[in-house]
């Protein structure tokens, strides 16, 4: 690791330990001191497990896909997420046990999403496509006939049970359930252990599909074993807090301006580092500036889109 990169990892490092002790802390006296850290303890967790998750699953699909302005949404995974939230409501009610019940409706999530995924992908990469940009457009057009059903089972609920599916649509840090925690980082963990193997191979397939090719990685196969990892990360994520669309779109483009290096072993720990800083600032801002008028979601993903436009005009321009 080249010493550029050294400092800026410690320097992200302890903006991250500074931001973790500020939240923790702020407001906390001797009175109130037990009940404020068992409150925000599960927060800080999910934090940093999400920002873990969302991180180093976009950095790894912009490295499948050659495209440093897509994320894992694109494949139409938020968009699955509120539909499935809005169909429950919709059919079921707000009082059914799917949606008052955090684990039930945290493994529904995930097995449609991963269903969802394993069809999509099962029709994509059959025996002689091996096209991933099919994958994306597939992707594009589900999450858009997702949005558009979503859409229209939100004009038709009656506006009580509309807050409970307003309430999903948005990712929140402030009722999280700690039984999911345990879960989420079993999986978070196994995910980026498994990819860990994979790093340097990483590395030369960012130079593109034929170099890494010619440099005798077996690229199709790899790439479809990333996209499994990238769904499972996404997933949890997602089923854990709720869809947060730009943020991995822009943790990954400011790692990649802080850390010079080209490894994804390095390019991973500043991603994961930069994930956990936006995440508990964010949230900072929400809950001692804002007094808890916004969600972080909404925050970042209007800083997010924001950066996106300028991404994206600045390609055009080069």
């Amino acid at each position: 690791m080249k010493t550029k990169d050294k400092k800026s990892i410690i320097i992200l490092t302890v903006l991250a330990l500074i931001l973790i002790t500020s939240f923790l802390f702020i407001g906390v006296n001797s009175v109130n001191f037990k009940y404020a850290l068992y409150r925000r303890i599960p927060k800080i967790y999910a934090m940093i497990l999400t920002g873990a998750a969302i991180g180093f699953s976009s950095l790894i699909f912009q490295t499948v896909t050659n495209n440093r302005i897509l994320t894992p949404s694109i494949l139409g995974i938020d968009s699955l997420y509120v539909l499935l939230q809005t169909t429950i409501v919709f059919l079921l009610g707000s009082s059914s046990a799917i949606i008052s019940n955090g684990n039930i409706n945290f493994i529904i999530t995930i097995v449609s999403m991963l269903l969802f995924s394993s069809l999509i992908y099962k029709f994509i990469f059959k025996k002689g496509s091996k096209n991933i940009f099919t994958l994306l457009l597939v992707g594009v057009v589900c999450g858009t006939l997702f949005e558009s059903l979503t859409t229209f089972m939100q004009v038709l609920i009656d506006p009580v049970e509309f807050q409970v599916v307003q309430d999903k649509m948005q990712a929140s840090f402030n009722n999280i359930n700690t039984d999911l925690l345990f879960v989420s980082s079993i999986v978070i963990i196994l995910c980026i252990g498994y990819v860990y193997d994979y790093l340097k191979i990483l590395d030369v397939m960012s130079l593109g599909r034929d170099e890494a090719i010619n440099l005798g990685v077996d690229y199709d196969k790899m790439v479809k074993k990333m996209l499994i990892v990238v769904v499972l990360l996404t997933s949890v994520a997602t089923a854990l807090v709720g869809p947060i669309t730009f943020l991995g779109l822009l943790v990954v483009n400011i790692a990649r301006q802080v850390i010079s290096s080209y490894k994804h072993s390095t390019l991973g720990i500043g991603t994961i580092l930069i994930s956990i800083v936006a995440l508990i600032g964010g949230q900072l801002f929400v809950e001692q500036v804002m007094n808890f008028g916004v969600s972080v979601s909404v925050i970042i993903n209007f800083i997010g889109g924001i950066y996106f436009i300028y991404l994206v005009m600045k390609e055009r321009n080069r």
